[in-house]
Order: C-alpha cells, then structure tokens, then sequence
C-alpha cells in the first residue's frame, strides 16, 4: 500500500480529486445521492484545504448557470449532481457545450421519476447523451478518482472546449467505503496545468459567448460541436496513456475488455456492474464456456471503430444496460447496432434492461444472459427484453 491509500467513502474520494483539480469555482445543489460529494468540498474549501468559492444556490440550474459565466470568464469550473437535478439543468446543459465551456461534473447515476426512486440506474446520464457533454462512466471509486483529473484534461484542450460528465454510480460507488489511491497533489497539479483559456469574456477584448445563430450561420455551430468530440477520441485515449505513465493506473482509454480475445459470447456493458460480470466469467469460464466483456468508458464521444474492433470475432454480443428507450429498446445497444450498420461484420446484437430502479443484477442474471445469447447465435430471434420482470405484479 501507498501513503496515500486510504479507505475512504467513495464521495470523498471524488471529493478529494476535486481538490487536487483546484477549480476556481464550485457551484452545486444538493441531492440524493450526489450530496456527499459537495459536503465533503464544502469542509475542505471552510477548512483552508481547498482555494475554491464555494457557491450555494438555491437549485440545479442555477448551479449550472453559475458556472456558465464563471467559465466563459476563464475560470475552472466543477459540479456534481443526479437524476432530477441533471433534469433540471437540462437547458443549461446544451447552454455550456454550445458555447464550448469545458465544465467538468460528477454525475451520481440515479433512477428517474416518476415512480420516484433514490437507487441506482443510469436512465439520467443516458438520457443526456445528446446534448453536447464528454460522458465516461466508471466501474470503480478508483477510476472515478482518476476520471475526474483526466476529465478536465480532455474538457479543457484548446481543439476540444467541451464540457464533461464522469458518470458514477449513485449508493454503489458513492457511498461505498473501499481503500483508494487519493491523488497526490503534486503530481495531479503537474499533470493538469493551470486553466488559461485564449477565449474569455474580457472588457480589454470584447467577443460574444452564446450569439444569436440564424438559419445561414446554426449548422456550422453544431458541426463544429461534433467535430470536437470526434477530436475528443484520441484525447481520451492520449490522456488515459499520459496518466498511466504519472500514477502507474489504466483502464482503458475508450473501452477495456476482460478475457474477450477468444469469447464467442461477448457482453457489453458500462458502470459498476462490470466487476459482478467478471465474477460470472471466471466461474463461466472455469466451465468451459468462452464468454468475455467489452467495457464501454467513453459513451460520448461512441468509440463506434473502437468497438467494431473490439468485437469483430464476437459470435454474439449481448448489451446489458441500465436504461430504456421508453418507445424503442436503450441507448447503448441501439447506437452498437447503429455502429454496426454500415460494417461487413454481421454478428447478432441482443439487448437488455437491467438493474432499474436499483434492482439487483447476479450472477445468475448475467448467465441468463448468456444462455440468450446463445440461443441468438443459433438463430433463434432475440428481442429487446427487461430482465427479471416480476410479471406477478404487472
């Protein structure tokens, strides 16, 4: 162990990474689970540890909205929230990456309502896929730690200006207690140089942030959005490589697999999850059976030539995800098929909704899984299917 491996709550060890980011300004409200992160921020900046002002507002989009003016004037910037408050700041979320602010924010995945519900899914995170923000989703407080660091190094690059989400998962990482590699804050600083963006709002040089765009001037803006983010691909993975070679640690830079190389069934997936299906393909494995796992940690920008990579000898792939397209199917397995479409590489791509809600997800679910899977490389036709449904009470 290192001087700096501690057990800690996983909400201070994102805490602490914060710090080690040192951001001017921190603006957040409240909420379930996402709230210990900001106490822990708020005893650090009252304790003298952090030279940050702490903001208290009176909700999440005024969060947000704060932050939008602190950035465009050249101030590093961090918040964290969950389910209905990312909800809330869904203007506002579209506000930041349109005007290429390079915020950097924590997202404790939660359900949402209604049925109100405080347990885990990703339905939040998922649901803002399309607005404009980097989004990385961790499996483990370690990697929401180092995440974190890596996030404002991506976000802040001058050819990216994009603002961030590091997606954790709410109760299971952020509350759970672990020993972690706090940052040490030499290196972290050494590895994050200081904010010092060209474009500012500056009575010395006059411009305007978030102009009024007509017909003839509004594409090009959006394209310049997505060629960001296509530009974010090798900084993602530039990045993740840079922190290896500072603080020995690697999880992949878009996506990781776990004993994929020879799998015939091969599961996709994002989050806190992974570390329960790995369980199960070991004891799979240990059975004969040659099942692995593809781990999506970049979502947006979607590693699509990363994946078809990744799962070109697949004989099928199951996706298991924990949202729903209320209409449709979900949105990771829906842009793997999409990924899919225009390659040579016909391999069945099967899909389900798991853990809603918080609801456990087991090894015997994940076998279940694969047993389907199986079943679809046969031939026998798959659809979209919400595990475990508990038809008694439909």
């Amino acid at each position: 162990m290192t001087a700096n491996m501690k057990v800690v709550e996983g909400s201070y060890a994102v805490a602490h990474a914060v710090m080690c980011c040192k951001p001017d300004v921190i603006s957040a409200y409240p909420i379930t689970p996402q709230t210990h992160i900001v106490e822990h921020l708020s005893q650090m900046v009252a304790n003298g540890e952090l030279d940050s002002e702490f903001l208290t507002v009176d909700s999440e989009f005024s969060a947000l909205s704060v932050l939008v003016g602190v950035s465009a004037c050249g101030g590093r910037c961090y918040s964290s929230t969950t389910s209905q408050g990312l909800a809330l700041m869904y203007e506002v979320l579209y506000n930041a990456s349109g005007m290429r602010l390079p915020l950097v924010m924590n997202v404790a995945n939660r359900a949402m309502g209604a049925p109100l519900n405080i347990w885990n899914d990703q339905q939040d995170s998922v649901g803002a896929r399309d607005v404009g923000w980097l989004q990385i989703y961790v499996e483990d407080v370690q990697e929401a730690v180092d995440a974190t660091l890596q996030a404002y190094k991506i976000a802040e690059d001058e050819s990216i200006r994009t603002p961030a989400m590091v997606c954790m998962d709410g109760f299971i990482l952020t509350h759970v207690y672990e020993p972690v590699e706090l940052l040490d804050k030499e290196r972290a600083s050494a590895f994050l140089p200081e904010f010092r963006p060209a474009k500012i709002l500056d009575p010395a040089r006059p411009m305007t942030f978030g102009a009024f765009a007509d017909p003839s001037t509004y594409t090009e803006f959006r394209y310049q959005q997505f060629e960001a983010q296509q530009k974010a691909l090798g900084k993602i993975e530039s990045v993740a490589r840079e922190f290896q070679e500072t603080f020995n640690r690697y999880y992949g830079g878009l996506i990781d697999s776990y004993r994929a190389d020879d799998a015939e069934v091969v599961i996709v997936t994002m989050g806190s999850v992974i570390g329960t299906i790995k369980d199960a393909i070991d004891a799979m494995r240990a059975e004969g059976k040659k099942v692995g796992l593809v781990k999506v940690r970049c979502y947006r920008p979607f590693p699509a030539q990363a994946l078809r990579q990744a799962l070109k000898d697949a004989s099928v792939i199951a996706v298991i995800e924990k949202d729903v397209s209320i209409g449709a199917e979900a949105g990771l397995v829906t842009d793997l098929k999409s990924s899919f479409y225009n390659s040579k590489l016909r391999i069945p791509i099967i899909g389900f909704a798991a853990g809603l809600g918080g609801r456990d997800i087991t090894v015997k679910d994940i076998r279940k899984i694969v047993e389907r899977a199986e079943a679809a490389r046969k031939g026998i036709e798959s659809e979209f299917e919400f595990l475990d449904l508990r038809w008694e009470i439909l």
